[in-house]
């Protein structure tokens, strides 16, 4: 079967705009407190007592959860480019449904011998299980 080669303008637009390079990331954003080491520190005693809220970015690793802390300048850069990557993604399953549709197309209009073929019925198939001799009890 010959694919025809024109890709439909929507892919097109699609996968120009997946080409132009951003910083972006995955993960979270979220804020935590910590307790310090101090024996005489409240935060030991009252969790609400504990020193913070921090800016905390957190993603998975290789099935592992991987956490720093951050600087508020450093969270809004971070926030920036979570939401990048959010973007990012959205714009990768509007391409994958894009190139979807354009490969239904192309099995919508099968040649001529094709729909001969589907319209015989195709040759019948035998079984391996029916081909094989059964053995006789003893």
């Amino acid at each position: 079967m010959t694919i025809p080669s024109e890709i439909p303008s929507r892919v097109r637009h699609l996968a120009a705009g997946l080409s132009v390079p951003k910083a972006m990331r995955r993960g979270s954003l979220s804020e935590r407190t910590v307790k310090c080491s101090k024996p005489n520190c409240a935060c030991g005693q009252d969790p609400k007592a504990r020193h913070g809220p921090y800016p905390s970015l957190t993603r998975a690793v290789e099935g592992k959860t991987r956490s720093r802390f951050l600087t508020a300048q450093q969270a809004e850069i971070a926030r920036q480019q979570i939401a990048e990557g959010h973007k990012f993604r959205e714009q990768l399953d509007d391409y994958w449904e894009a190139c979807e549709q354009w490969a239904d197309a192309q099995l919508e209009g099968p040649p001529a011998a094709s729909q001969e073929a589907a319209k015989k019925g195709g040759s019948a198939r035998s079984s391996r299980s029916k081909l094989r001799k059964k053995s006789k009890p003893s």
